[in-house]
Protein backbone atom coordinates (compact mmCIF):
# COMPACT_ATOMS: atom_id res chain seq x y z
CA UNK A 1 0.00 0.00 0.00
CA UNK A 2 1.69 3.06 -0.93
CA UNK A 3 1.13 6.46 0.74
CA UNK A 4 0.76 9.60 -0.30
CA UNK A 5 2.81 12.50 1.69
CA UNK A 6 0.39 15.76 0.33
CA UNK A 7 -3.53 15.18 0.38
CA UNK A 8 -6.53 16.36 0.84
CA UNK A 9 -5.87 17.06 4.51
CA UNK A 10 -3.41 19.76 3.52
CA UNK A 11 -7.04 22.01 3.51
CA UNK A 12 -6.53 21.93 7.45
CA UNK A 13 -9.27 23.83 9.19
CA UNK A 14 -7.18 25.11 11.83
CA UNK A 15 -3.73 27.23 11.78
CA UNK A 16 -1.13 24.92 13.43
CA UNK A 17 2.00 25.96 14.84
CA UNK A 18 5.02 25.76 13.40
CA UNK A 19 6.25 22.35 15.71
CA UNK A 20 2.82 21.00 15.17
CA UNK A 21 3.32 21.10 11.33
CA UNK A 22 6.79 19.61 11.94
CA UNK A 23 5.66 16.89 14.03
CA UNK A 24 2.87 15.70 11.30
CA UNK A 25 5.42 15.90 8.91
CA UNK A 26 7.96 13.76 10.57
CA UNK A 27 4.69 11.04 11.19
CA UNK A 28 3.77 11.55 7.90
CA UNK A 29 7.12 10.66 6.51
CA UNK A 30 7.95 8.19 9.11
CA UNK A 31 4.52 6.08 8.25
CA UNK A 32 5.27 6.66 4.41
CA UNK A 33 8.83 4.39 5.08
CA UNK A 34 8.24 2.47 7.74
CA UNK A 35 4.75 1.52 7.94
CA UNK A 36 3.34 1.90 4.27
CA UNK A 37 5.58 -1.20 2.82
CA UNK A 38 4.41 -3.60 4.94
CA UNK A 39 0.40 -2.85 5.44
CA UNK A 40 -0.97 -5.71 3.81
CA UNK A 41 1.62 -8.30 5.22
CA UNK A 42 0.93 -7.93 8.63
CA UNK A 43 -2.79 -7.46 7.70
CA UNK A 44 -2.65 -10.86 6.27
CA UNK A 45 -0.53 -12.37 8.52
CA UNK A 46 -1.98 -10.67 11.77
CA UNK A 47 1.18 -10.12 12.26
CA UNK A 48 1.89 -7.78 15.68
CA UNK A 49 4.50 -4.76 14.28
CA UNK A 50 6.60 -5.05 17.54
CA UNK A 51 9.49 -3.34 15.49
CA UNK A 52 7.73 -0.29 14.42
CA UNK A 53 6.15 -0.21 17.90
CA UNK A 54 9.64 0.38 19.53
CA UNK A 55 10.30 3.15 16.94
CA UNK A 56 7.31 4.86 17.71
CA UNK A 57 8.77 4.57 21.06
CA UNK A 58 11.85 6.05 20.22
CA UNK A 59 9.33 9.05 18.38
CA UNK A 60 8.20 10.07 21.72
CA UNK A 61 4.70 8.79 20.46
CA UNK A 62 4.03 6.72 23.27
CA UNK A 63 4.11 9.21 25.68
CA UNK A 64 2.46 12.30 23.70
CA UNK A 65 0.54 13.88 26.53
CA UNK A 66 2.72 12.56 29.64
CA UNK A 67 4.65 14.81 31.48
CA UNK A 68 8.38 15.02 30.51
CA UNK A 69 9.20 14.66 34.04
CA UNK A 70 7.60 10.79 33.77
CA UNK A 71 9.58 10.84 30.81
CA UNK A 72 6.70 11.74 28.36
CA UNK A 73 6.89 14.02 25.08
CA UNK A 74 4.68 16.07 27.39
CA UNK A 75 2.45 17.64 24.07
CA UNK A 76 -1.26 18.09 24.08
CA UNK A 77 -4.22 16.27 22.58
CA UNK A 78 -3.88 18.44 19.39
CA UNK A 79 -0.73 17.33 18.85
CA UNK A 80 -1.77 14.03 19.77
CA UNK A 81 -5.18 13.59 17.55
CA UNK A 82 -2.12 14.98 14.65
CA UNK A 83 -0.05 11.96 15.49
CA UNK A 84 -3.28 8.85 16.21
CA UNK A 85 -5.01 10.50 12.48
CA UNK A 86 -0.98 10.41 10.45
CA UNK A 87 -0.69 6.89 11.13
CA UNK A 88 -4.02 5.81 11.13
CA UNK A 89 -4.42 7.44 7.31
CA UNK A 90 -1.92 4.34 6.59
CA UNK A 91 -2.65 1.59 9.01
CA UNK A 92 -5.57 2.19 11.27
CA UNK A 93 -4.07 -1.30 13.10
CA UNK A 94 -1.09 0.99 14.24
CA UNK A 95 -3.33 3.90 15.25
CA UNK A 96 -5.32 1.74 17.58
CA UNK A 97 -2.35 0.31 18.97
CA UNK A 98 -0.89 4.13 19.84
CA UNK A 99 -4.43 5.01 21.07
CA UNK A 100 -4.66 2.47 23.31
CA UNK A 101 -1.42 2.80 24.77
CA UNK A 102 -1.59 6.12 25.60
CA UNK A 103 -5.17 7.36 26.07
CA UNK A 104 -6.15 3.83 28.29
CA UNK A 105 -3.32 1.80 29.75
CA UNK A 106 -0.90 4.53 30.38
CA UNK A 107 -3.34 7.35 31.00
CA UNK A 108 -4.97 5.78 33.76
CA UNK A 109 -1.48 5.69 35.60
CA UNK A 110 -1.26 9.02 35.15
CA UNK A 111 -4.45 9.99 36.30
CA UNK A 112 -5.12 8.08 38.95
CA UNK A 113 -1.78 6.01 40.16
CA UNK A 114 0.15 7.80 43.24
CA UNK A 115 3.81 8.94 42.63
CA UNK A 116 4.98 5.95 43.43
CA UNK A 117 3.17 4.23 40.55
CA UNK A 118 3.40 7.26 38.28
CA UNK A 119 7.52 6.88 38.86
CA UNK A 120 7.25 2.94 38.41
CA UNK A 121 5.40 2.91 34.88
CA UNK A 122 4.87 5.75 33.38
CA UNK A 123 8.99 6.24 32.10
CA UNK A 124 9.38 2.68 31.07
CA UNK A 125 5.73 3.10 29.16
CA UNK A 126 6.28 6.80 27.50
CA UNK A 127 9.89 5.35 26.15
CA UNK A 128 8.60 2.45 24.38
CA UNK A 129 10.28 -0.11 26.98
CA UNK A 130 7.05 -1.49 28.46
CA UNK A 131 3.46 -1.61 26.11
CA UNK A 132 0.42 -0.70 28.19
CA UNK A 133 -3.42 -2.92 27.61
CA UNK A 134 -6.68 -1.35 29.47
CA UNK A 135 -9.28 -4.20 30.53
CA UNK A 136 -12.55 -3.22 31.08
CA UNK A 137 -15.00 -5.26 29.06
CA UNK A 138 -15.67 -9.03 29.47
CA UNK A 139 -17.61 -11.30 27.86
CA UNK A 140 -20.51 -10.62 29.75
CA UNK A 141 -20.40 -6.81 29.97
CA UNK A 142 -19.45 -4.45 27.38
CA UNK A 143 -21.62 -1.20 27.48
CA UNK A 144 -22.66 -2.48 31.24
CA UNK A 145 -20.09 -2.49 33.56
CA UNK A 146 -21.75 -3.23 36.17
CA UNK A 147 -21.93 -6.30 35.07
CA UNK A 148 -18.71 -7.70 35.61
CA UNK A 149 -17.81 -10.45 37.36
CA UNK A 150 -13.76 -10.22 37.17
CA UNK A 151 -12.92 -10.02 40.96
CA UNK A 152 -10.38 -8.76 43.31
CA UNK A 153 -10.36 -10.08 47.02
CA UNK A 154 -8.54 -8.11 49.19
CA UNK A 155 -5.92 -10.90 51.40
CA UNK A 156 -3.87 -8.75 54.10
CA UNK A 157 -1.41 -6.76 52.11
CA UNK A 158 -2.42 -8.69 48.72
CA UNK A 159 -5.38 -8.73 46.01
CA UNK A 160 -6.70 -11.89 44.42
CA UNK A 161 -8.11 -11.65 41.37
CA UNK A 162 -10.36 -14.13 38.95
CA UNK A 163 -11.77 -13.67 36.16
CA UNK A 164 -11.45 -12.51 32.50
CA UNK A 165 -11.63 -9.73 30.23
CA UNK A 166 -11.87 -9.81 26.14
CA UNK A 167 -11.20 -7.82 23.47
CA UNK A 168 -8.23 -6.03 25.40
CA UNK A 169 -6.26 -4.08 22.46
CA UNK A 170 -2.17 -4.91 22.69
CA UNK A 171 -3.13 -7.94 25.53
CA UNK A 172 -0.46 -9.92 24.60
CA UNK A 173 2.11 -7.84 24.14
CA UNK A 174 1.73 -5.55 27.21
CA UNK A 175 3.99 -5.62 30.08
CA UNK A 176 1.42 -3.89 32.17
CA UNK A 177 -2.06 -4.02 32.33
CA UNK A 178 -4.78 -1.61 34.13
CA UNK A 179 -7.66 -3.95 35.05
CA UNK A 180 -11.08 -3.14 36.15
CA UNK A 181 -12.46 -5.62 39.00
CA UNK A 182 -15.24 -6.37 41.57
CA UNK A 183 -14.28 -5.53 45.12
CA UNK A 184 -17.80 -5.27 46.20
CA UNK A 185 -20.58 -6.54 44.07
CA UNK A 186 -23.45 -4.72 46.92
CA UNK A 187 -22.46 -1.23 45.08
CA UNK A 188 -22.38 -1.28 41.34
CA UNK A 189 -20.58 0.29 39.67
CA UNK A 190 -19.04 2.15 42.99
CA UNK A 191 -17.79 -1.06 44.07
CA UNK A 192 -15.50 -1.39 41.05
CA UNK A 193 -11.92 -0.67 41.36
CA UNK A 194 -8.68 -0.58 39.31
CA UNK A 195 -5.29 -2.21 39.44
CA UNK A 196 -2.14 -2.78 37.31
CA UNK A 197 -0.97 -6.04 36.88
CA UNK A 198 2.46 -6.72 35.07
CA UNK A 199 3.26 -9.61 32.73
CA UNK A 200 3.99 -12.33 34.42
CA UNK A 201 2.36 -12.62 37.45
CA UNK A 202 1.60 -16.27 38.17
CA UNK A 203 -1.63 -16.70 37.75
CA UNK A 204 -2.14 -13.68 34.64
CA UNK A 205 -2.15 -14.80 31.38
CA UNK A 206 -3.37 -14.06 27.88
CA UNK A 207 -5.93 -16.00 26.16
CA UNK A 208 -7.40 -16.04 22.97
CA UNK A 209 -6.27 -13.92 20.24
CA UNK A 210 -9.19 -12.86 18.33
CA UNK A 211 -9.17 -13.30 14.62
CA UNK A 212 -10.50 -10.13 13.47
CA UNK A 213 -12.70 -8.71 10.55
CA UNK A 214 -10.03 -5.27 10.13
CA UNK A 215 -7.22 -3.43 12.10
CA UNK A 216 -5.46 -7.31 11.65
CA UNK A 217 -2.02 -6.45 12.88
CA UNK A 218 -3.06 -4.75 16.31
CA UNK A 219 -3.16 -7.46 18.85
CA UNK A 220 -7.20 -8.14 20.51
CA UNK A 221 -6.80 -10.60 23.32
CA UNK A 222 -8.10 -12.25 26.25
CA UNK A 223 -6.63 -11.94 29.44
CA UNK A 224 -7.27 -14.60 32.04
CA UNK A 225 -7.09 -14.08 35.90
CA UNK A 226 -7.03 -17.46 37.88
CA UNK A 227 -6.11 -16.74 41.57
CA UNK A 228 -3.57 -13.83 40.81
CA UNK A 229 -1.71 -12.22 43.61
CA UNK A 230 -1.05 -8.52 43.35
CA UNK A 231 0.27 -6.56 46.22
CA UNK A 232 -2.04 -3.99 47.51
CA UNK A 233 -0.04 -1.47 46.09
CA UNK A 234 -0.89 -2.05 42.58
CA UNK A 235 -4.91 -0.78 43.69
CA UNK A 236 -4.86 2.62 41.20
CA UNK A 237 -6.69 5.40 43.07
CA UNK A 238 -9.41 4.85 45.77
CA UNK A 239 -11.06 1.08 46.13
CA UNK A 240 -14.39 1.57 44.90
CA UNK A 241 -13.71 4.70 42.52
CA UNK A 242 -12.01 2.65 39.35
CA UNK A 243 -15.20 2.99 37.51
CA UNK A 244 -15.32 6.65 37.77
CA UNK A 245 -11.56 7.23 37.35
CA UNK A 246 -12.18 5.01 33.94
CA UNK A 247 -14.94 7.13 33.03
CA UNK A 248 -12.17 10.10 33.17
CA UNK A 249 -9.94 7.82 31.29
CA UNK A 250 -12.41 7.31 28.40
CA UNK A 251 -13.54 10.58 28.14
CA UNK A 252 -9.71 11.28 26.77
CA UNK A 253 -9.69 8.01 24.97
CA UNK A 254 -12.99 8.98 22.42
CA UNK A 255 -10.57 11.86 21.32
CA UNK A 256 -8.29 9.16 20.22
CA UNK A 257 -10.61 6.89 18.60
CA UNK A 258 -12.30 9.88 16.60
CA UNK A 259 -8.79 10.83 15.82
CA UNK A 260 -8.62 7.25 14.50
CA UNK A 261 -11.31 7.44 12.07
CA UNK A 262 -10.71 10.66 10.67
CA UNK A 263 -7.15 9.07 10.18
CA UNK A 264 -8.71 5.58 7.87
CA UNK A 265 -11.57 7.78 6.47
CA UNK A 266 -8.75 10.47 4.95
CA UNK A 267 -6.76 7.76 3.90
CA UNK A 268 -10.13 6.26 1.80
CA UNK A 269 -10.88 9.29 0.58
CA UNK A 270 -6.92 10.40 -0.69
CA UNK A 271 -7.19 6.82 -2.22
CA UNK A 272 -10.51 7.11 -4.24
CA UNK A 273 -9.15 10.66 -5.18
CA UNK A 274 -5.97 9.35 -6.50
CA UNK A 275 -7.92 6.33 -8.03
CA UNK A 276 -11.00 8.44 -9.74
CA UNK A 277 -8.36 10.56 -11.72
CA UNK A 278 -6.60 8.00 -13.07
CA UNK A 279 -9.95 5.52 -13.86
CA UNK A 280 -10.84 6.08 -17.50
CA UNK A 281 -14.31 5.42 -18.65
CA UNK A 282 -16.39 6.70 -21.52
CA UNK A 283 -13.19 8.38 -23.38
CA UNK A 284 -12.31 10.04 -19.82
CA UNK A 285 -11.46 10.10 -16.22
CA UNK A 286 -14.33 9.19 -13.66
CA UNK A 287 -13.54 12.31 -11.59
CA UNK A 288 -14.83 14.37 -14.71
CA UNK A 289 -18.33 13.11 -13.91
CA UNK A 290 -20.69 15.19 -11.75
CA UNK A 291 -22.32 12.08 -9.92
CA UNK A 292 -18.47 11.14 -8.95
CA UNK A 293 -18.13 14.86 -7.98
CA UNK A 294 -20.72 14.92 -5.69
CA UNK A 295 -19.62 11.94 -3.39
CA UNK A 296 -16.21 13.12 -3.28
CA UNK A 297 -17.57 16.75 -2.09
CA UNK A 298 -20.03 15.47 0.47
CA UNK A 299 -16.88 13.30 1.61
CA UNK A 300 -14.24 15.56 2.43
CA UNK A 301 -16.94 18.22 3.92
CA UNK A 302 -18.29 15.50 6.21
CA UNK A 303 -14.53 15.00 7.07
CA UNK A 304 -13.44 18.14 7.47
CA UNK A 305 -16.66 18.60 10.31
CA UNK A 306 -15.69 15.54 11.82
CA UNK A 307 -12.09 17.05 11.95
CA UNK A 308 -13.54 20.47 13.54
CA UNK A 309 -15.63 18.44 16.49
CA UNK A 310 -12.60 15.94 17.03
CA UNK A 311 -10.13 19.48 17.38
CA UNK A 312 -12.43 21.25 19.73
CA UNK A 313 -12.46 18.27 22.08
CA UNK A 314 -8.96 18.30 22.16
CA UNK A 315 -8.84 22.26 22.52
CA UNK A 316 -10.74 21.79 25.64
CA UNK A 317 -9.12 18.71 27.15
CA UNK A 318 -5.74 21.08 27.06
CA UNK A 319 -7.62 23.81 28.58
CA UNK A 320 -8.78 21.29 31.01
CA UNK A 321 -12.46 21.72 30.72
CA UNK A 322 -14.62 18.75 31.02
CA UNK A 323 -15.03 16.96 27.81
CA UNK A 324 -17.27 14.67 28.18
CA UNK A 325 -20.09 15.38 25.87
CA UNK A 326 -17.72 17.16 23.39
CA UNK A 327 -15.42 13.64 23.38
CA UNK A 328 -18.57 11.79 22.82
CA UNK A 329 -19.87 13.85 20.12
CA UNK A 330 -15.92 13.78 18.22
CA UNK A 331 -16.44 10.06 18.33
CA UNK A 332 -19.90 9.83 17.25
CA UNK A 333 -19.58 11.80 14.26
CA UNK A 334 -15.88 10.62 13.20
CA UNK A 335 -16.80 7.15 13.27
CA UNK A 336 -19.91 6.93 11.68
CA UNK A 337 -18.56 9.57 8.88
CA UNK A 338 -15.41 7.64 8.68
CA UNK A 339 -17.84 4.55 7.82
CA UNK A 340 -19.55 6.21 4.92
CA UNK A 341 -16.39 7.97 3.37
CA UNK A 342 -15.20 4.07 3.22
CA UNK A 343 -18.11 2.78 2.02
CA UNK A 344 -18.30 5.07 -1.05
CA UNK A 345 -14.60 4.81 -1.59
CA UNK A 346 -15.53 1.22 -2.28
CA UNK A 347 -18.02 1.95 -4.23
CA UNK A 348 -15.84 5.22 -6.44
CA UNK A 349 -13.01 1.71 -6.97
CA UNK A 350 -16.50 -0.32 -7.96
CA UNK A 351 -14.90 -3.88 -8.49
CA UNK A 352 -11.51 -3.10 -7.65
CA UNK A 353 -12.70 -2.03 -4.28
CA UNK A 354 -13.91 -5.91 -3.20
CA UNK A 355 -9.80 -6.71 -4.47
CA UNK A 356 -6.63 -6.73 -1.64
CA UNK A 357 -4.67 -5.45 -4.61
CA UNK A 358 -6.45 -2.16 -3.66
CA UNK A 359 -6.97 -0.23 -0.32
CA UNK A 360 -10.43 0.89 -0.43
CA UNK A 361 -11.47 -2.61 1.06
CA UNK A 362 -8.93 -2.47 4.18
CA UNK A 363 -10.24 0.98 5.13
CA UNK A 364 -13.60 -0.57 4.83
CA UNK A 365 -12.92 -3.49 7.12
CA UNK A 366 -10.76 -1.43 9.75
CA UNK A 367 -13.20 1.60 9.97
CA UNK A 368 -16.17 -0.19 11.69
CA UNK A 369 -14.36 -0.41 14.92
CA UNK A 370 -14.48 2.91 15.49
CA UNK A 371 -18.04 2.59 16.15
CA UNK A 372 -17.95 0.41 18.44
CA UNK A 373 -14.68 0.53 20.59
CA UNK A 374 -14.54 2.88 23.58
CA UNK A 375 -18.64 3.06 23.86
CA UNK A 376 -20.58 1.76 20.86
CA UNK A 377 -22.69 5.00 18.65
CA UNK A 378 -25.34 3.85 20.81
CA UNK A 379 -23.81 4.35 24.12
CA UNK A 380 -22.39 8.22 22.86
CA UNK A 381 -25.94 9.29 21.93
CA UNK A 382 -27.19 8.03 25.65
CA UNK A 383 -24.10 10.80 26.97
CA UNK A 384 -24.50 13.04 24.76
CA UNK A 385 -28.69 13.39 25.87
CA UNK A 386 -27.47 12.79 29.47
CA UNK A 387 -25.02 16.00 28.88
CA UNK A 388 -27.22 17.90 27.30
CA UNK A 389 -30.22 17.37 29.44
CA UNK A 390 -28.15 18.48 32.17
CA UNK A 391 -27.67 21.90 30.91
CA UNK A 392 -31.74 22.22 29.60
CA UNK A 393 -33.97 20.34 32.78
CA UNK A 394 -37.34 19.40 33.17
CA UNK A 395 -39.35 22.95 34.15
CA UNK A 396 -41.60 20.03 35.68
Amino acid sequence: MSVELESVESLYPFVLTEDQEHLRREIREFAAREIAPNVMTWDEASEFPAEVVKKLGAMGLLGVVVPPEYGGAGLGYVDYVLAVEELSAVDGSIGIIVAAHNSLGTNHIFLAGNEEQKKKYLPRLASGEWLAAWALTEPGSGSDASAAKTTAVKKGDTYVLNGNKTFITNGRYAEAAVIIAVTDKSKGTHGLSAFVVEKGTPGFRPGKKENKLGLRASDTSELIFEDCVIPAENLLGVEGEGFVDAMRVLDGGRISIAALALGIGRGALDAALKYVKERRQFGKAIAEFQGIQWKLADMATELDAARLLTQRAAILKDAGRKITRESAMAKLFASEVAVRICDEAVQLFGGYGFIKDYPAEKYYRDVKLCTIGEGTSEIQRMVIAREILKVHPSRG
